[in-house]
C-alpha cells in the first residue's frame, strides 16, 4: 500500500463541498489531497509543511476570489514555487490571460472531463519534477565549480607563499580576516549594499591571490635576507601589476566576471594609501576600489605581528593601535572603525593559523 506521506499533495481550493469531492474522486489513489473552502484556508495550507506540490484554485470564489490567491502566493517566497491551475466553469472563458499574467500554469474547466484533469495534473507534477531534478543539478555542477575554483586559487596563491618562507600562513590568516572584516563593514549602513553575501564571498574567494604577482619578482630581491634598496623596493612594487596582468590574460581568453574584477580591485588597490600616497597609482580615498581597501587592513595587520628578518613581530595590541593611528591617512576611516570593532577576531584568527614550518622542496 502506498504510505500518504510520501506521494505528492494537490490541494483543492473551491467554495462548492461537490467540486471539491468530484476531484478527490479522481486524483486520490495517485496524490495525497488537501482541501479548502475559501481562499484564506488555502493560503495557510499552502505555507504549511509539508507542502502541496501543485493547486488546483477555483477563479470564482466569495470573498478572496482566485485571482487574488494567486497572486499571494506568487508574490510570498515561501509558496511561489508551487504551480497554479485554475478551475473555471465553461461561462467563464475569456479570462485565461489574466490567470497566465499572475502566474498560474494551466485552466482546468467545468463540467470536469477526468481524463482531462489527471492529464494536466501529472503532466504539472512531472514538469515540476524535472525543474527540481534541474535545480538540484545545477546547483551540484555550481558548488563542483566553486570547489574547483577554490582549490586552484589556493594552489597558485601558494607559489607565491612557497618562494618567500616568512610568508608562513599569511594567505589563509588574511583570507579570514577579510572575511570577517567585510562582514562587519556591511553592517554599517552605507556598505550593507555593496558588501551583500555573495560579494562577500567573492571577496574571500579572492583574497588569497592579492600577492599573486610576487611570482615574477626575482629571488634576489623577494628572497633578500634584510630591508630592501630603495631600488630594489620599487622592482618589489610592481608585483601588484604583475598580479592584474595575469587576470587580465585570463579575462582576455575567458571574458569579464565579478570575480575577475573583484580579484583584480583588490591586487592593484591593497597598497594605495587613503592619502594618495601609495602605489601604484596613488590613488586616495574612495578612488580606491572598496576591495583594495579592506585588503590594505587585513595585509597590514598580518605584516605587523609577523616576525620578518629586517623586524619583530609586534603583539596584537600593537599592531591594533598602528592601525588606529594611520586612520584616514594609510587607511580608510569607516574600515578601521569596523576593524576595532571586531579586533578580536583578528587576533583569533591569527592564533588559529598561526605559522608552521612549510616542507621541504
Amino acid at each position: 500500500m502506498t504510505n500518504p506521506d510520501t506521494r505528492q499533495r494537490v490541494l483543492i481550493v473551491d467554495d462548492t463541498p461537490e467540486n471539491i469531492e468530484i476531484l478527490r474522486q479522481l486524483l486520490r489513489t495517485d496524490y495525497a489531497i488537501q482541501a479548502a473552502i475559501n481562499g484564506e484556508k488555502s493560503l495557510e495550507i499552502a505555507r504549511r509543511t509539508p507542502q502541496p506540490d501543485i493547486i488546483l484554485l477555483d477563479v470564482m470564489m466569495p470573498g478572496m476570489d482566485g485571482y487574488e490567491v494567486c497572486r499571494r502566493l506568487k508574490n510570498d517566497p515561501l509558496t511561489e514555487h508551487i504551480p497554479v491551475v485554475f478551475i473555471t466553469a465553461l461561462d467563464q472563458t475569456g479570462h485565461e490571460t489574466t490567470g497566465l499574467e499572475l502566474g498560474a500554469v494551466d485552466y482546468i474547466r467545468k463540467p470536469f472531463e477526468p481524463m482531462v484533469v489527471k492529464a494536466r495534473v501529472q503532466n504539472h507534477l512531472q514538469l515540476k519534477r524535472y525543474e527540481q531534478k534541474l535545480e538540484a543539478l545545477v546547483e551540484e555542477r555550481t558548488a563542483e565549480l566553486a570547489l574547483t575554483q577554490q582549490i586552484t586559487i589556493e594552489a597558485l596563491a601558494s607559489l607565491a607563499e612557497y618562494r618567500d618562507s616568512e610568508t608562513g600562513s599569511h594567505i589563509k590568516r588574511t583570507q579570514h580576516y577579510m572575511l570577517v572584516l567585510a562582514t562587519q563593514l556591511s553592517q554599517h549602513a552605507p556598505y550593507r549594499d555593496s558588501l551583500d553575501a555573495k560579494t562577500i564571498d567573492l571577496l574571500f574567494r579572492c583574497a588569497p591571490l592579492h600577492d599573486i604577482g610576487k611570482v615574477a619578482v626575482r629571488d634576489s630581491i623577494l628572497l633578500k635576507p634584510g630591508k630592501l634598496s630603495p631600488e630594489e623596493f620599487e622592482e618589489m612594487k610592481l608585483h601588484v601589476e604583475y598580479g592584474a596582468n595575469a587576470l587580465d590574460v585570463a579575462k582576455g581568453q575567458h571574458g569579464a566576471s565579478n570575480f575577475l574584477t573583484l580579484a583584480r580591485e583588490l591586487i592593484l588597490g591593497h597598497h594605495e594609501r587613503w592619502d594618495g600616497k601609495g602605489y601604484p597609482y596613488h590613488l586616495a580615498g574612495e578612488a580606491i576600489p572598496l576591495a583594495g581597501r579592506l585588503m590594505a587592513v587585513a595585509d597590514v595587520y598580518d605584516a605587523l605581528i609577523s616576525q620578518r628578518v629586517y623586524k619583530p613581530a609586534f603583539s596584537h595590541a600593537e599592531a591594533v593601535n598602528i592601525i588606529r593611528k594611520d586612520r584616514g591617512t594609510h587607511f580608510d576611516p569607516a574600515i578601521v572603525d569596523a576593524f576595532i570593532e571586531i579586533a578580536d577576531e583578528f587576533q583569533h584568527i591569527a592564533q588559529t593559523y598561526a605559522d608552521k614550518p612549510l616542507p621541504d622542496a
